[in-house]
């Protein structure tokens, strides 16, 4: 019965170890291999709008754990793919996040117009962990949400982040002024977080 007991556990404890390596897992779906191999990296992705039901229920899922990996060829293919749609010209965002292409990985494209020439650069599972309690009001629109911006006033003065690069280094740095809306913005679609669902809290925090 002892060894019954303790091989038992020993098995619970490889499972655990086996769940936890398999979230933090770098794999695609068969289904998200199949949309991102649809077309070369050249070419864009169709972008998810909530005007659609299906995309809808997508767009509010969390995004998982994306392994940073610069030998990933798959993984490159997406990232440039992904560009391609923020920049394609019925597009023209400043920044996109994977679900927005029906791929729930953790990454965004964002532009950052706090450097030099303002480019565009890619984050893998990022993560904001300070919110400054100084706010800023800033237009929102989203490529997700079509023919409509609107003002929020709620985004963080600035913001400490850390991500990782395609190269594999884990960083961290501080972000402020529209830059720092970019990125709460694309990161809340990474949670399943719309910047109508901050509208919706402001009005609900001023009629109390």
């Amino acid at each position: 019965m002892k060894t019954t007991n303790t091989l038992g556990l020993l098995l619970l404890l490889f499972c655990g170890c086996s769940a936890i390596k398999a979230s933090k897992s770098n794999s695609f779906t068969k289904d998200q291999i199949s949309l991102i191999n649809a077309s070369d990296s050249l070419t864009s992705m169709r972008v998810f709008k909530i005007t659609s039901k299906t995309d809808s229920l997508l767009l509010r899922t969390k995004s998982d754990y994306i392994k940073a990996d610069p030998k990933d060829k798959l993984l490159q293919k997406f990232v440039n793919r992904l560009y391609k749609t923020v920049r394609d010209s019925s597009s023209l965002g400043v920044g996109i996040a994977a679900p927005q292409v029906g791929i729930l990985k953790n990454i965004i494209w964002v532009q950052r117009f706090d450097k030099e020439d303002f480019p565009f650069e890619v984050y893998l599972n990022p993560i904001i962990s300070e919110y400054s309690e100084e706010k800023q009001t800033y237009k929102e629109g989203c490529l997700s949400i079509p023919n409509r911006s609107d003002i929020v006033n709620s985004r963080a003065l600035f913001i400490s982040i850390s991500y990782d690069t395609m190269q594999g280094e884990h960083l961290s740095e501080t972000v402020d002024g529209f830059t720092a809306v970019i990125f709460q913005h694309e990161i809340d679609h990474l949670n399943g977080i719309l910047y109508l669902d901050h509208l919706e809290k402001e009005i609900n925090d001023a009629t109390k």
